[in-house]
């Protein structure tokens, strides 16, 4: 028996990687391994969090912060915006997103990749994301980050996040990571397809 279980996860881990269905990736979320701190650090010099750590300008002092990335930005969410920010010197950048599952979060996911990116790349660059409770939108941003530029499949960045700090982006937004998932996994198997044929 062990034999045969230990075969089949070779067998697996050989197989091409497949997105899972919804109910499937829903079913990760339901092991907690993370924390339900106000903040959390998910990736080197990432931090996830809630709005209470937003507008606490002595936690983000403390960690050295430099970039701010509000997944719930606009007068009706947590409207910090630059100018609150203005004696932290930090870059701002908003995000105007409603955590509703008919919301299109998709549009953000580049934009919000590439800021990260940017910003983990400046010397000593510290980013924190954050929406309202640091589970859903924000959550999803970093997913994306972690998919787009860290090459993760979504399984492995739901994985990764949320063995820091407990998420549960919101079924609307794990739908359009999935699309983003089976996107991303194409052009990677688009990539290994023409790198073989190539002489």
């Amino acid at each position: 028996m062990l034999h045969t279980k230990g075969s089949s996860s070779e067998t697996s881990s050989l197989a091409p990687y497949e997105t899972p269905s919804l109910f499937d990736l829903q079913k990760l979320f339901w092991f907690r391994g993370g924390s339900d701190n106000h903040l959390d650090q998910v990736w080197p010099n990432l931090f996830l969090g809630d709005a209470w750590a937003a507008r606490s300008k002595a936690t983000l002092q403390s960690l050295s912060i430099t970039h701010i990335l509000n997944a719930a930005a606009g007068p009706y969410s947590i409207n910090t915006g630059a100018r609150y920010y203005k004696d932290l010197q930090v870059v701002y950048h908003g995000v105007e997103a409603f955590d509703d599952p008919s919301f299109d979060l998709s549009v953000f996911f580049y934009d919000a990749a590439n800021f990260i990116q940017k910003a983990l790349c400046t010397p000593g660059g510290k980013v924190f994301v954050h929406c309202a409770m640091g589970i859903s939108r924000s959550a999803s941003l970093v997913l994306a980050f972690l998919m787009i530029h860290e090459n993760m499949t979504l399984v492995e960045a739901l994985k990764t996040v949320n063995s820091h700090r407990d998420i549960c982006p919101n079924p609307g937004f794990l739908s359009q990571l999935r699309d983003l998932d089976i996107k991303l996994n194409e052009e990677r198997k688009g990539v290994r397809e023409s790198a073989t044929k190539e002489p």
